[in-house]
């Protein structure tokens, strides 16, 4: 009997676990593993692309890496992308936004929610993930509230 392989299309990756595939940190190393598991190019959302992006330009100004770094951070995430191992994903955004009021509403009191994080959380469910992974804990206890399977790799 085969094992069942994860494909990537059921995950939804936040940008916290993304940047441990470009910055490197204690993280780097469970989530590339975690990574090389998986079949199929992982989806992210224009957001998120822009959430990672913004994360490599912070790392720069932090001083966590200089501007050669930098560019050889970027440069690696466009190859993932025009090589297939991350996909942008259309999301209907009217959609997305409309199931982040919802869940603003009914969870972000007992939680602490932010917004970008319901977000995340509204952008998987309209995508039809299964897993959610992310490395942020309100963002896991939403995502576990409304039925996601969390990951922390």
């Amino acid at each position: 009997m085969r094992p069942t392989v994860a494909t990537a299309e059921e995950s939804y990756c936040d940008s916290s676990a993304l940047r441990a595939l470009y910055l490197h940190d204690p993280r780097t190393r469970a989530m590339v593993a975690w990574r090389a598991t998986l079949r199929g190019a992982v989806p992210i959302t224009k957001f998120v692309s822009a959430e990672l992006t913004n994360a490599i330009a912070l790392a720069e100004f932090r001083g966590d890496i200089d501007a050669s770094q930098h560019e050889a951070v970027r440069a690696h995430f466009r190859d993932d992308l025009s090589n297939g191992r991350l996909v942008i994903t259309d999301l209907l955004w009217r959609a997305a936004l409309d199931r982040t009021a919802e869940l603003s509403r009914t969870h972000t009191a007992k939680l602490g929610t932010r917004a970008l994080d319901v977000l995340h959380v509204a952008s998987a469910l309209e995508l039809g993930a299964r897993t959610f992974v992310t490395y942020d804990t309100r963002q896991a206890a939403l995502a576990k509230a409304v039925g996601l399977k969390t990951l922390a790799p």
